[in-house]
């Protein structure tokens, strides 16, 4: 899917900055992209954009109206239909990250399909996919991989992309969740395409493209993970890396959902993922770890990214605390 810009972001009645992470994230990497934010009374979530009725954001050129809140169930709810209804009547696609498709909506896609607007639930890929030639394509692919859920492939992924575009290099983020779709404006939540054609899906994601281009692939879950590791695995297989960001979250007591199984080693978590890559590209390699340290305090975490560093020979990065720089020196030098 393709969405259009600029946004508006909708952040709806949400009880607090939380509910509205998916808008939170748009705001922050993408914000030349968005016009404004939408705010309903008693929404507790402030993304510093200005606040804009749909008429005003229309007029500023408004392309697209994205639901960036979350509510308990992932539903539409009947609250903000005046507003998505609003929005189509003013010239707006609506795009939806939530579990409840906007499809689903009776009297949204009734007034979608008399104005010709699109409907985009992002969850939900709009086509079928092949199955992975496994054939070796064209141009440079970098994969985040994790010991977990949630210990930051996508802000890695986001940061690698412009840090690469900083330096003059031709780079591209390759979406592949919801969230990641609304902030790249396209892309595949692999995590709902049939298991037999993820790496077919995440090679049509990542083309062949030119020598020194680079794709920076969104990964997802945990090759460790029991309830995700499919996914992980497919995008491993159809991305052919050539090189590899492992990230985790240092003291996690266990596994994301899963009480009692504890993270896998950093340097066990990197030898699987290596191993797994290069059955799809024997020379792929790991480049660097980047780690979540904003639960530690800031001596605590400088002294884990240098210990990590040590240990594994691999320069170690926060993205948030460090930037990434010292990953993309050490991937454009090997």
């Amino acid at each position: 899917m393709a969405i259009a810009q600029p946004y508006l972001l909708f952040l709806g009645d949400a009880p607090d900055q939380l509910a509205a992470k998916t808008a939170d994230g748009v705001a922050q990497w993408r914000r030349e992209g968005c016009v404004g934010q939408l705010r309903l009374p008693g929404c507790k979530a402030d993304l510093g954009l200005p606040d804009l009725t749909v008429a005003a954001a229309a007029a500023q050129g408004a392309r697209t109206l994205i639901i960036g809140v979350a509510n308990r169930g992932g539903k539409i709810s009947e609250l903000w239909q005046e507003t998505i209804l609003d929005a189509l009547d003013r010239g707006m696609d609506i795009a939806s990250g939530l579990h409840n498709r906007l499809s689903d909506q009776p009297a949204l896609r009734e007034r979608a399909a008399a104005l010709g607007r699109t409907l985009h639930d992002v969850r939900h890929p709009s086509q079928s996919f092949d199955v992975a030639s496994g054939l070796r394509r064209a141009g440079k692919r970098l994969l985040t991989v994790g010991t977990d859920c949630s210990v930051g492939k996508m802000f890695t992924a986001l940061a690698l992309e412009k840090e690469l575009r900083r330096r003059g290099h031709k780079a591209d983020f390759r979406a592949t969740g919801q969230t990641g779709i609304l902030i790249a404006g396209g892309g595949v939540s692999v995590d709902a395409v049939v298991a037999d054609f993820i790496s077919g899906a995440t090679e049509w994601l990542s083309p062949a493209n030119d020598p020194d281009h680079w794709d920076l692939v969104e990964g997802q879950g945990s090759l460790y993970h029991l309830s995700y590791a499919g996914v992980s695995l497919g995008l491993l297989h159809g991305a052919q890396p050539d090189a590899l960001v492992l990230c985790s979250v240092p003291g996690r007591p266990h596994m994301r959902g899963l009480p009692g199984r504890p993270l896998p080693s950093l340097k066990d978590c990197l030898a699987l993922n290596e191993t797994m890559a290069r059955m799809a590209n024997p020379d792929a390699r790991i480049v660097g770890i980047a780690l979540n340290t904003s639960a530690l305090r800031e001596s605590e975490a400088e002294a884990t990214l240098k210990a990590t560093a040590d240990q594994l020979g691999l320069p170690t990065v926060d993205p948030v605390r460090t930037g990434v720089a010292p990953i993309v020196d050490h991937l454009l030098a090997s």
